[in-house]
C-alpha cells in the first residue's frame, strides 16, 4: 500500500511539472508571436494552469465557504479572459501554479512509523498452566496469567517476574542502551526483549492497557494539537479579495473604464505573496540538506525559528549509545593492567554489552587480544565466571559477588563491574556511555542563540547527572517513560516555550511528534523515531544543530522581507492601475517581475553559513 501511495504521489508531481513546462512554453510562444497567431498560444497556459485554480477555488467556496488566495486569482483570470487579455491570464495562472508546486513539494511527506510500531507487538505468548506450557495468541493473554519468556523472545505483556533472573533490553520503552538485570519482583514491559535467561512472569496489564499499545496510541495522537502554519496569502485572503474587489469596483464606477478594473484585479493577484514563503522554505531546505539534514515537514523550519527549548534524549543523541571503560580501580595488590586483563579475559565470551565494551576497550588500549579463558559460565542477570591465566575470576554485579560469599568492593553501583579473583574482591571497572565530542560545543552554541537545553532521558538520575553536569545542562528529567517525556514537553509548551525534541529511540517517537519540532538522529536512530520526526539529522553530527536554528531564523527574516516587498509592490501597482498607467499585460509583467525578485531573494538562503 505504501509503495502504491508513493508511486501515485510521484506520478502526480511529474504530471504537474509537465503541465507547468507546457504552460511556460505556450507563454513564451505567445510573447514572441505578439498577437500574430490565432488562437493565442497563451490559451494553453490558461487551460492547463488556470483550470485547477478555478476548480480549487470553486470547491472551497461551495463546500466550505473558504476564501483563499485562489479566489482572487480566479476572478483575475475570468476578468482577463472576458476582455481578451489572454496572455495576462496565462501569466497569472502560470506563476500561481509554480508557487503551489513549490509549496506541495515542501509539505509532502510519507510516514510508516505506526506500521513499524505495530510490528513490535508480540504475536504469541507461552502460558504456564497446571498441565504444562501452551502457546497462545498474545491478544488472548489475561491479567493474572503466568507467562514464560525464553531468551530472545519479546515480553508479551506488562507484569512482574515470578521466577528466574535475566537481562532485558528495554530500549524500546526507556531508551537505555544497556540491558537491565531482572529478578523476582522486578517489572517487565510489553515489547521489550529478553536477552539471556528464561523467566516466568505474571501478566498485570494486557492488550490495549500494555505499555507498547499505550505508546502506539501516543504516537497516533501526539501531533493532534500541533498547529500547522497556514500560508500567509491564504491567511490574509479574505481581506485581499475584499480590497481588490472594492478598488476595482470603485475605479470602474469613477472612470467608467472596465480595463482599469481588470488591471487592478491582475496586479492585486498575490503571486509574489504566494511565492514568498515556499521559495524561502525550499531554498532553506536545500541549505539544510547540504549540512546533513533531511527536512520531512514543509513548515518545520518555520516552527524551528520559534523554539525556546531544545530537549535532548541522552543515549544515542548527546552520547554515542556505546558504553566504555572510564576507570579501572584495583585492590588487594592487583595492578590496574592485571585487573583489566583478567576482567577482559573473563568477559571474552560474554554477549552482554558491558562485557563486550570491556573486551573492546582492553584490546584498543593495549593493542592485543583479551586473554583466553576456560570454564566460562554466564550467570543470567548477574555476570560471568571463568578461569583466566589460572585464576578463577567472577565479574558482574554486586549480587554475583554476594552469591559467592565474597565481600564486595566499596561504592559499587549499576554502572560498574565488580571483579573477584581467587575468591577475593579484586577491584571495580567503572563504565559509562561515551559523550559525543561535539555535545558541549552544541549545547553552548544553542544557549548563545537563546535556546535553553533540556535533558529528557529514560536513564536513572545518576547517569543523567553524569552527562548533564559536564555539558552545562541545568534542566534535567530522568527515569522518563514515553508518556513522561510527552508530559514534560506539554508542560514546557503550555508555559509558552516551544520545544524542539532531539532523539533517536522508539521511546522518543511520541515526544518527537508532540514537540513543536522533532529532530531524529538519522544514522543511529530507529526507523520509528525518524518517521515521527519533522527533520532527520542524516550524519548524526549534532554540531550542525545551531546552524539549523540560525538558518530557520534567517529564513523567517527573508520571508518577512519578501512579504513586505510583495505587498508594497502590489499597492503601488494598484495605484498605477487606477490612474490608467498600467494595462493588464504590463500590470502582469510588473507584478510577475516582483515574483522573480522574491525568488532571487529567497535563493540567497542557499549560501547562508
Amino acid at each position: 500500500m505504501l509503495r502504491r501511495i508513493k508511486s501515485f504521489s510521484t506520478s502526480r508531481e511529474q504530471r504537474e511539472v509537465l503541465l507547468l513546462v507546457l504552460g511556460g512554453l505556450s507563454l513564451a510562444a505567445s510573447f514572441f508571436a505578439n498577437g500574430r497567431w490565432w488562437p493565442d498560444p497563451a490559451w494553453i497556459a490558461v487551460i492547463l494552469c488556470g483550470i485547477p485554480i478555478l476548480k480549487e477555488a470553486a470547491e472551497g467556496l461551495v463546500t466550505r465557504f473558504d476564501i483563499k488566495a485562489d479566489v482572487l486569482v480566479s476572478l483575475a483570470l475570468i476578468a482577463s479572459v472576458c476582455i481578451g487579455e489572454i496572455f495576462a491570464a496565462g501569466e497569472v495562472a502560470f506563476i500561481m501554479q509554480i508557487g503551489a508546486l513549490l509549496e506541495e513539494r515542501t509539505v509532502a511527506k510519507a510516514r510508516a512509523g505506526i506500521e513499524r510500531l505495530v510490528r513490535l507487538t508480540p504475536r504469541t505468548a507461552r502460558r504456564v498452566t497446571a498441565g504444562g506450557e501452551e502457546t497462545i495468541d498474545a491478544q488472548t493473554v489475561q491479567a493474572g496469567d503466568v507467562l514464560r519468556v525464553l531468551p530472545g523472545e519479546t515480553v508479551p505483556a506488562d507484569g512482574r517476574v515470578l521466577t528466574g533472573v535475566t537481562s532485558v533490553d528495554q530500549a524500546v520503552m526507556t531508551g537505555e542502551s544497556i540491558p537491565v538485570d531482572k529478578g523476582p519482583g522486578d517489572p517487565v514491559f510489553s515489547g521489550t526483549v529478553n536477552q539471556f535467561g528464561a523467566f516466568d512472569m505474571r501478566a498485570d496489564r494486557v492488550g490495549e492497557d500494555s505499555s507498547l499499545q499505550r505508546m502506539i496510541r501516543l504516537v497516533q495522537s501526539a501531533d493532534a494539537g500541533k498547529a500547522k502554519i497556514v500560508g500567509i496569502a491564504d491567511r490574509w485572503a479574505t481581506w485581499i479579495v475584499v480590497a481588490a474587489l472594492s478598488a476595482a469596483a470603485l475605479t470602474w464606477l469613477v472612470t467608467g473604464q472596465l480595463i482599469r478594473a481588470v488591471t487592478i484585479l491582475v496586479v492585486f493577484c498575490p503571486c509574489a505573496l504566494v511565492l514568498a514563503t515556499p521559495t524561502a522554505i525550499t531554498a532553506a531546505i536545500g541549505n539544510a540538506t547540504r549540512h546533513g539534514f533531511l527536512v520531512r515537514e514543509g513548515d518545520a523550519l518555520e516552527r524551528l525559528a520559534q523554539v525556546k527549548k531544545a530537549a535532548f534524549d541522552k543515549t544515542g543523541t548527546l552520547t554515542l549509545g556505546q558504553p566504555s571503560v572510564q576507570r579501572v580501580q584495583p585492590q588487594n595488590g592487583w595492578s590496574e593492567d592485571e585487573l583489566f586483563a583478567l576482567t577482559a579475559g573473563a568477559e571474552r565470551l560474554s554477549e552482554h554489552p558491558l562485557g563486550k565494551a570491556v573486551v573492546r576497550d582492553f584490546e584498543t588500549r593495549y593493542g592485543r587480544p583479551a586473554p583466553a579463558c576456560t570454564d566460562f559460565e554466564m550467570v543470567p542477570g548477574r555476570g560471568v565466571r571463568a578461569v583466566v591465566n589460572g585464576h578463577p575470576v567472577a565479574a558482574g554485579s554486586l549480587a554475583l559477588l554476594e552469591s559467592l560469599g565474597i565481600a564486595p568492593p566499596p561504592e559499587t553501583d549499576a554502572t560498574r563491574i565488580c571483579v573477584a579473583v581467587d575468591g577475593q574482591a579484586a577491584g571495580v571497572l567503572t563504565l559509562a556511555d561515551t559523550v559525543r565530542s561535539t555535545a558541549a560545543q552544541t549545547v553552548q552554541a544553542l544557549r548563545e542563540q537563546g535556546v535553553e537545553p533540556v535533558l529528557l532521558t529514560g536513564d536513572h538520575a545518576g547517569a543523567a547527572a553524569a552527562i548533564a553536569g559536564p555539558l552545562g545542562i541545568r534542566e534535567v528529567y530522568a527515569d522518563c517513560l514515553p508518556e513522561d517525556k510527552l508530559r514534560r514537553i506539554d508542560q514546557l509548551q503550555s508555559a509558552g516555550q516551544p520545544v524542539c525534541m532531539v532523539g533517536d529511540g522508539v521511546n522518543d517517537a511520541p515526544a518527537l511528534k508532540r514537540a513543536f519540532v522533532g529532530i531524529a538522529m538519522g544514522k543511529t536512530g530507529s526507523d520509528i523515531a525518524v518517521d515521527a520526526a519533522d527533520i532527520a539529522l542524516v550524519s548524526d553530527d549534532i554540531r550542525q544543530l545551531p546552524h539549523l536554528t540560525a538558518l530557520a531564523r534567517r529564513m523567517m527574516t527573508v520571508i518577512r522581507i519578501n512579504l513586505t516587498f510583495s505587498m508594497a509592490l502590489n499597492f503601488a501597482a494598484v495605484a498605477l492601475a487606477m490612474t490608467g498607467v498600467l494595462n493588464p499585460v504590463v500590470g502582469a509583467l510588473v507584478h510577475n517581475a516582483g515574483s522573480v525578485l522574491v525568488i532571487l531573494h529567497s535563493a540567497l538562503l542557499l549560501k547562508f553559513r
